[in-house]
């Protein structure tokens, strides 16, 4: 399960979000590109958007139930 006291910094506030454990596997990229993206500075995946519409919502889902590390996370805090 991700953790919200380790959130990587370049996430944007809100309720998704990727924590320190990231492989950069590019799996989170892929199934949700609206939301995850990967920073160069820091070489993992980061929440830069957060999901503004049901198809978006769904596809930020999966990529966190799919996650080979659990690194998603989704605390449900408002932006």
């Amino acid at each position: 399960m991700a953790n919200r006291n380790e959130k990587n910094p370049g996430n944007v506030p809100g309720p998704f979000y990727v924590d320190t454990t990231c492989i950069d596997c590019d799996m989170c990229r892929e199934l949700a590109p609206a939301t995850f993206r990967r920073d160069d500075e820091l070489g993992v995946s980061i929440a830069f958007h957060q999901p503004s519409s049901e198809a978006e919502l769904a596809h930020a889902r999966e990529a966190m139930e799919t996650c080979p590390t659990s690194t998603i996370g989704d605390d449900g805090e408002k932006a």
